[in-house]
């Protein structure tokens, strides 16, 4: 492995038949890429949960100009801005909009595309601006060269971003992570730019594209800061400029970044009362590490406060205490207000720090690294085989040394601990991986004599055979796809007959668009509700369940007759949840009256409709009723 005294270089320049070959191959590459990507677009099946609905509610605030709805604290606007958009461009209704979504998935991946092929050669650039010239000096082990350049280092990128498209950042999840890892990539970029060329303009664009991040999640606040202060530490440690120097282009990035996120700062700050950037942070630590009860707190349940300090300004209605029957009708927007702005029933809660429960989670996010790890093992293998093949790996983090990796591998780490305080889940740290593997594909080198152009030419050969394979693996993936969507007759692949038949099925019951209902259970209110948005009903009334099946919970449902009676002096139309139908035989006291909706596995029970509606399967196709303006 070299030292900080090795002398490291760029590759070599001369211009091999594979290194022209790779230049003009590039472009259809990419389109390769695209065209592949696009079936996903198209067949990528219904993966649709809560988070997503309150996306998608947040965009029909958008489009409606409801602006107070619009300010959320744990929910932010750019990615739902997007949604409306694209909802606006294909005059969806509620029936087809999930094809308008894919393909607004599929315009932001498009964008990743970009931001990955810049962030390479941003790394590339940085790396071989900041290595000394050639002729200089050598050492004892001969002059240091890097293996890959430029138009290769794109290559690998583009491959990993697809294999990242497949697995947790999919076409057909309707979350804001992909644009958030796009807008990363693009700060990034500018950062290492800037610490490149000291051009001021790139200082100030790392500030606004970290606003426009902010705006898609309020993890980059977080972000932006410590991208601040990474600018000023190596700028100043490494690229031996003055303090004040290196203060002022960080100045002008924080300047720019509060021009975009200012505004929403500040609607959060009178909204809560409170100078606030967004209490998802807070809330996740106080959930995962501090042990507050996530759903259905309220202000006596001091048992279950957890670490945190909790004061709740507007707390869930509790409407009965065995079973536990909760009222939403308090916060005026969403499907299922609940997990709209979870903030607002949970404000205010403080988190404080919890050791055990650092511990805890700690143990189990390390878990949750290892998985991803090995859920992702092309890198890994990759790197093994060019180090049996000679190469080797540069380290060199002295202010004298080549040390272009420490600020993309540093924030690409950081990424990790941060969410490794509180909760890893694979779409969240994908960014911080790319950063990390692409910077260390960077940081390969080789020693002339040692690793000869042969063996560098047959390293290049292998990562053009990996990154031709994914994207020809995900076309395999996507035919597979769409034979599946032939098989079961669907529209596309975002078809859920169920989801719809539901939805007309408490159409034919005698529920319209903007009814108030009840539901029961985690998956038909939590987990998947989709099936009332599509119904354009809101769900304002909670039996809940502490477990995940409803089941059982129905079956030994104390004060029955009461809490029948209680739903109904809410005004709720239906009790709705989702249940094993083989169960759900009508002729027990605590299935009795039931109705299946349509061939689905949801269930409603009539509260305040009138006798006689019938809930049997309606006809295919779009409700009149529910046009794109509900």
């Amino acid at each position: 492995m070299p030292t900080g005294h090795e002398l490291l270089t760029q590759p070599s320049d001369e211009v091999t038949p594979l290194r022209r070959m790779l230049k003009r191959f590039f472009p259809f590459y990419c389109a390769l890429v695209a065209i592949v990507t696009f079936g996903y677009a198209l067949y990528d099946p219904y993966i649709i949960d809560g988070d997503a609905v309150a996306y998608m509610d947040i965009g029909d605030l958008i489009r409606a100009h409801t602006w107070p709805g619009i300010v959320n604290g744990y929910w932010h606007p750019l990615y739902p801005a997007l949604l409306a958009l694209g909802h606006t461009l294909f005059h969806s209704n509620r029936f087809n909009e999930l094809h308008a979504y894919y393909l607004v998935n599929y315009a932001i991946f498009l964008l990743q595309m970009v931001a990955i092929v810049l962030f390479t050669d941003s790394i590339v650039k940085l790396r071989d601006a900041s290595a000394p010239v050639a002729s200089v000096l050598s050492t004892s082990k001969g002059i240091q060269s890097f293996l890959l350049d430029q138009t290769v280092m794109r290559y690998v990128g583009l491959a990993l971003l697809v294999i990242a498209s497949q697995r947790e950042l999919s076409l057909g999840r309707v979350r804001p992570d992909a644009l958030l890892q796009a807008l990363i990539l693009f700060g990034l970029t500018a950062l290492l730019t800037y610490l490149r060329t000291s051009l001021l303009r790139h200082a100030a664009l790392m500030g606004l594209v970290f606003g426009f991040a902010y705006l898609t999640k309020s993890f980059a606040f977080v972000l932006t800061l410590g991208s601040i202060l990474v600018l000023i530490l190596f700028r100043w440690i490494y690229q031996r400029r003055p303090l004040f120097r290196s203060i002022a282009p960080a100045a002008i990035a924080f300047v720019c970044f509060a021009l975009i996120a200012g505004p929403y700062v500040a609607a959060l700050t009178k909204q809560k009362g409170r100078l606030n950037f967004g209490d998802s942070g807070a809330l996740n630590y106080a959930w995962f590490v501090g042990g507050t009860e996530k759903m259905h707190l309220e202000p006596w349940q001091t048992d279950k406060f957890g670490s945190a300090e909790v004061h709740l300004k507007h707390p869930e209605k509790q409407l009965m205490a065995s079973p536990g029957i909760y009222s939403y009708e308090a916060e005026p927007y969403g499907t299922y207000p609940a997990w709209f702005d979870t903030t607002f029933f949970n404000d205010t809660i403080k988190p404080h720090t919890a050791i055990k429960g650092e511990i805890k989670r700690g143990s189990r996010n390390v878990v949750l690294v290892f998985r991803y790890i090995l859920n992702h093992p092309e890198p890994a293998v990759l790197l093994a085989l060019f180090f049996l093949l000679g190469a080797g790996i540069t380290f060199g983090w002295r202010p004298t040394t080549n040390a272009f990796w420490l600020v993309p591998l540093g924030m690409g780490a950081a990424m990790w601990v941060i969410y490794g305080t509180v909760n890893i889940e694979e779409r969240y740290v994908t960014v911080g991986y790319l950063a990390i593997v692409l910077t260390l594909f960077a940081m390969l080198t080789g020693v002339s004599g040692r690793l000869s152009l042969n063996v560098r030419a047959l390293a290049t050969a292998i990562l053009l055979f990996f990154a031709v394979l994914e994207p020809v693996e995900s076309l395999r993936t996507v035919a597979d796809l769409r034979r599946q969507v032939s098989v079961l007759h669907l529209k596309a692949g975002w078809d859920n007959p169920h989801v719809f038949d539901a939805a007309q099925a408490l159409g034919n019951l005698g529920v319209k668009p903007g009814d108030p209902i009840a539901c029961i259970g985690w998956r038909g209110c939590l987990y998947d509700h989709y099936w009332a948005r599509v119904a354009g009903v809101r769900i304002l009334t909670e039996v809940y369940v502490p477990d995940a099946s409803a089941d059982g919970f129905l079956e030994t449902l104390p004060n029955r007759e009461q809490a029948i009676a209680t739903l109904r002096a809410t005004g709720d139309k239906v009790l709705v949840g989702y249940f094993n139908e083989a169960r759900m035989t009508g002729r027990t006291p605590a299935t009795e009256g039931w109705q299946q909706l349509g061939e689905s596995h949801l269930y409603a029970f009539p509260l305040n409709l009138p006798p006689g509606a019938s809930t049997h399967p309606a006809p295919i196709g779009p409700n009149p009723s529910l046009s794109s303006e509900q």
